[in-house]
């Protein structure tokens, strides 16, 4: 089964860090971006743009409303994504305990409902 690991933290504590903590930052990102393509759970990963640079988009009244900005104000802002390959939910869980942003922020895991199933 698929899971989408989604990567919560804060991007003002982001960009405050000095060059040192930001490079062993990436430094774990890097190994642990190697574990799950070595382990084959990996399917695809990317980090995003600032939340400065994204849109909303609702449709009310058959009326498209676009604002700027994330969906919701909150402290931690969606980061980027992991796709994994896992046997289960457990399996899945495990793996996202290991991304490097699980110690300031939060990892989201949801299950990917293939299109096939609907």
């Amino acid at each position: 089964m698929q899971y989408l690991l989604l990567i919560y933290s804060n991007e003002k504590e982001i960009q405050a860090m000095d060059t040192a903590a930001l490079g062993t930052m990436m430094q774990e990102y890097a190994e642990f971006t190697k574990s799950v393509v070595q382990a084959g759970q990996f399917k695809a990963a990317d980090r995003l743009r600032p939340v400065s640079t994204a849109s909303t988009v609702r449709v009310r009244d058959g009326k498209v409303v676009v604002t700027d900005g994330p969906f919701a104000e909150t402290r931690e802002q969606l980061g980027g994504y992991y796709q994994i390959e896992a046997k289960n939910l457990d399996e899945a869980l495990a793996v996202a305990a290991r991304i490097p942003s699980s110690k300031r922020g939060s990892i989201e895991v949801r299950p990917i409902w293939p299109a096939e199933d609907y």
